[in-house]
């Protein structure tokens, strides 16, 4: 690694022969030799280039040796560059006493002793090198350092993403385990009600109108524990990218017509009403099915969330699209959970216990997704919600 630092050496004489015979005395290929005449022409050389020491002549006109150290050793750029001083003068004017005082490494006289010269210039060389070096290794340590700290970032968000996950788990199990009990423990219960009546031969309890209500509740019951089902089947179907999408040309008005009647028993279990403006036939190529399912999310979590208001539902066509608006006047939704009602396991309000596995929402955005769609939220807190659903109208699903 020190070979490969290249060193700039900087030597200033009033005298052009002076210099060059310096120059080929201390020149090398891994070296670069600097000349320069008088203090200003040094200085702008010092100001351009990091050099691994400088020569200076004491004796030069205008600005001797001396001033030019002193300037060197005053600015930041320059103050830790080693001087060796040269000069002609004979040793009683004490020029290297006063070189040292100027900050001046070493003093050398002329003429000059060519192996001394030699010496001394490999020496602040190879201090040089070194210093470079370790100035590398520093910022590879510092670079490595900064690498070492955003690896941990990274480790880190990692860690919480994972306690997330983690966290998701294990509400996602609690919540599965209390929805799946629910329709089981009332299927139980029915089993054992019919086994405690035929052990004691009690024909009454199995009219045919007993009966019906019978395989009414059970038949709710299944639906629940099939839709519970069916939401965790397609979690997994989009995680694995095979949510499957079969488009069909229907009448999206009437399809939402023919869901609203079938949502009877729920409005009047929720003790609400529903209001359907569909003025205008709206065809497309869709998938039925899931857009069918899309729509029973909406209207289910309008009845949930609703307060026992009307629902409204508005089926049309506008710029190129089919829309489905489903609004509500319950409790609405806060900004801050607008943002995340569409990831999974995220219920509208955490404040009301309500049932489902939080998946509805989510589902819903990626079948839409899948249709090149989107489904949009307008809400304020106490003043209902309105959720908007867009289809492309000629696209292919």
């Amino acid at each position: 690694m020190l070979s490969t630092v290249q060193a700039k050496l900087l030597i200033v004489d009033d005298l052009p022969e002076n210099l060059l015979a310096l120059e080929a005395l201390i020149k090398r290929e891994d070296r670069l030799v600097y000349k320069a005449l008088n203090a200003d022409e040094a200085l702008s050389l010092l100001l351009e280039h990091e050099f691994a020491m400088a020569i200076l002549d004491v004796q030069m006109p205008g600005m001797n040796g001396f001033e030019l150290a002193e300037m060197m050793r005053g600015t930041e750029k320059t103050k830790n560059i080693p001087i060796v001083f040269v000069s002609a003068a004979g040793r009683e004017l004490n020029y290297a006493f006063k070189g040292y005082e100027s900050g001046a490494v070493d003093f050398l006289h002329k003429p000059l002793d060519i192996h001394a010269v030699k010496s001394k210039v490999n020496v602040f060389v190879e201090l040089y090198r070194q210093r470079e070096a370790m100035k590398l290794q520093v910022e590879a340590l510092e670079q490595s350092r900064r690498e070492q700290e955003t690896l941990l970032t990274r480790l880190q968000a990692t860690q919480a993403q994972l306690e997330q996950a983690v966290r998701m788990r294990d509400d996602f199990m609690s919540i599965v385990a209390h929805e799946v009990r629910t329709p089981l423990n009332g299927l139980i219960l029915e089993t054992q009600l019919r086994k405690m009546h035929l052990a004691r031969d009690n024909a009454s309890a199995f009219t045919l109108d007993k009966m019906r209500a019978m395989v009414d509740r059970d038949e709710r019951q299944i639906q629940s524990l099939t839709r519970l089902i069916e939401d965790m089947l397609d979690v997994s179907r989009i995680r694995t990218g095979k949510l499957s999408i079969r488009p069909t040309r229907f009448d999206l008005s009437l399809l939402v017509r023919n869901l609203l009647e079938n949502f009877a028993p729920q409005v009047a279990a929720a003790g609400s009403s529903i209001d359907l403006l569909a003025e205008q036939p709206v065809v497309g190529n869709w998938d039925e099915f899931r857009i069918e399912q899309v729509v029973s999310n909406l209207l289910t979590n309008a009845l949930r969330y609703g307060a026992k208001s009307p629902v409204d539902v508005r089926v049309y066509a506008e710029h190129g699209e089919a829309r489905i608006e489903v609004r509500d006047r319950g409790i609405g939704i806060s900004e801050e959970n607008q943002k995340r009602i569409f990831q999974q396991f995220e219920r509208v309000s955490a404040s009301h216990a309500v049932a489902g596995l939080g998946l509805g929402l989510f589902i819903s955005e990626q079948i839409i997704a899948a249709h090149g769609g989107t489904i949009e939220v307008e809400s304020r807190v106490g003043e209902g919600a309105l959720f908007r659903v867009c289809l492309p109208l000629e696209a292919d699903a």
